[in-house]
């Protein structure tokens, strides 16, 4: 069964080189370096060659793992480009760096586009760039008016604002590293596009640059782009912060984010979202998403509380790092640069401000039971779409799905988040080890196992969650309950066999 299903994982290709045909044979798994080294071994020449595949109609096919299959009667020709030996060691490597850099962008840029398009392309980047400056600088300017009158304001009375004090300064304001365009455009095939809605989309195979333009794709393809005002430059900045504020975590990073993100996009389309609610609401299901563990420190709740952290401080043990994340959230958009709300109306920034901290909030899994139940209640009469409550209780329940949804996904994808989550586990427990605070069991690498892990997660968290958003939207029944049961046996099959001895029985009671 093994080699059957390698073989199935396969692709062919056919190649058209120096008019004779060649066959090449490549696993899914291989990554886009390995396919350009087995296309350059295949063309007699060296790997450090530029390589480019045309179909018969003269497109550019990008070499990935998901590129499509071709027939023999249909191969694609191979142009090769030689590499300059004059320049040296150092060339060579150089061009080696930005050739594996730029893989994954060539696999959606249109290679060749005629003059006029991309002059005029050229031209309203420009403008727009010129109108989303001209906006920051006026809203720079009205701070610095407001702030010129809090002093004056100050200067006049006779005691000391304490709270003007505390509040955070221009210098420590979150704001970019880099600037625009720091990743290229991309342009995303139909194929693509279809398959960033599925709940079985490898997040695995993407960049971080693509990651961006994926996300930045979902703003235009549910009109939040139309619906916030948003200026295109300003969302690419706010895209671009928010992945500088997120740490190298093993778990907790910003594949993470965009992962819950991807989840949540797939179920806004499977559950027909936009029928019930308002883009306003859409928006904010995705923008929490994005932002849900901005600036997450790699150590949970239980950590800060017990180690009496500066977080757990400031936010008096009540959920201290979704505070955080909150709080990072907003610091990011008081920035005029990256403020993707700076166009709405107060009143709707004010709805939008609560809308994205209640989720924010409510990925607190110590708030879990609360709001499953919550939720469980209204469910018992005909769910009304009209009512407020109900709509705030199914955000919440919505984005808790997709912020531990994992396992929803094929094997393939879900198990290496499960040594990546482990990983952060242990980095945690050995910590509390070394400064004497409670090591929560699960998270101890001399007692947990990635079978013991799961297996009453799934059970007992994720099956039941999923089950009663079902008996609101049952496409989610075959999309993912289906597959959490699966995923649920293959661990319960794990456990068993690295238990042999112990009757089957027994292992159950475990």
């Amino acid at each position: 069964m093994g080699n059957a299903s390698s073989i199935d994982a396969s692709t062919v290709i056919y190649l058209e080189l120096n008019g004779k045909q060649e066959k090449i044979v490549f696993s899914k798994h291989c990554s886009a370096r390995d396919i350009h080294e087995l296309v350059a071994q295949a063309s007699g020449c060296s790997k450090y060659c530029v390589i480019t595949l045309r179909d018969a109609s003269g497109a550019h096919v990008s070499m990935s793992p998901t590129m499509p299959c071709n027939a023999p009667g249909s191969p694609y020709k191979v142009q090769i480009t030689q590499p300059n030996s004059n320049n040296g060691d150092s060339e060579i490597l150089t061009q080696l760096m930005t050739h594996v850099a730029d893989q994954f962008n060539k696999a959606f840029k249109v290679e060749e586009m005629k003059s006029e398009i991309s002059s005029r392309l050229t031209a309203l980047e420009r403008k727009l760039e010129i109108e989303g400056l001209k906006a920051v600088e006026i809203e720079k300017c009205k701070k610095d008016i407001s702030e010129i009158k809090d002093q004056i304001w100050t200067a006049q009375k006779k005691y000391v604002d304490f709270n003007r004090m505390s509040s955070m300064s221009d210098e420590r304001k979150i704001c970019l590293k880099r600037d625009i365009p720091a990743y290229p455009k991309y342009t995303l095939s139909q194929e693509t596009i279809d398959y960033l809605k599925q709940p079985t989309f490898d997040i695995w195979h993407w960049e971080p640059n693509e990651m961006l333009s994926l996300l930045e794709h979902m703003f235009h393809e549910l009109k939040l782009v139309k619906e916030f005002n948003i200026n295109p430059i300003t969302l690419k900045r706010w895209l671009l912060c928010v992945q500088e504020n997120y740490r190298n975590n093993p778990f907790h990073n910003f594949r993470h984010c965009f992962c819950v993100t991807q989840m949540m996009y797939g179920m806004i389309h499977l559950c027909n979202l936009q029928k019930h609610v308002s883009i306003e609401e859409i928006g904010i299901l995705i923008v929490a998403s994005i932002c849900h563990d901005l600036d997450h420190p790699g150590y949970n709740n239980t950590y800060q509380i017990n180690a009496r952290t500066e977080l757990a401080i400031r936010y008096n043990d009540i959920s201290p790092l979704e505070n955080h994340h909150c709080a990072v959230a907003f610091q990011i958009a008081s920035n005029p640069e990256t403020n993707i709300f700076s166009n709405v109306d107060k009143e709707s920034f004010k709805r939008i401000r609560a809308g994205i901290t209640q989720l924010i909030l409510a990925t607190d899994m110590a708030r879990h039971s609360e709001i499953i139940e919550t939720f469980k209640s209204k469910l018992d009469g005909k769910f009304d779409f009209k009512n407020k409550e109900n709509i705030d209780t199914l955000k919440m329940v919505l984005i808790k799905c997709c912020d531990i949804s994992n396992e929803v996904r094929p094997m393939e994808v879900s198990e290496p988040w499960v040594d990546c989550l482990l990983e952060e586990y242990f980095n945690q427990s050995d910590r509390e080890k070394s400064e004497g605070l409670p090591v929560a069991p699960f998270m101890d690498r001399d007692k947990v196992t990635k079978p013991s892990a799961q297996i009453g997660f799934i059970k007992f968290v994720l099956i039941p969650m999923f089950e009663t958003v079902a008996r609101l939207f049952p496409q989610i029944e075959e999309q993912m309950v289906i597959p959490l049961k699966g995923s649920r046996d293959r661990y319960e099959g794990m456990k068993e066999q690295a238990q042999p001895n112990k009757p089957k029985e027994e292992t159950k009671k475990e």
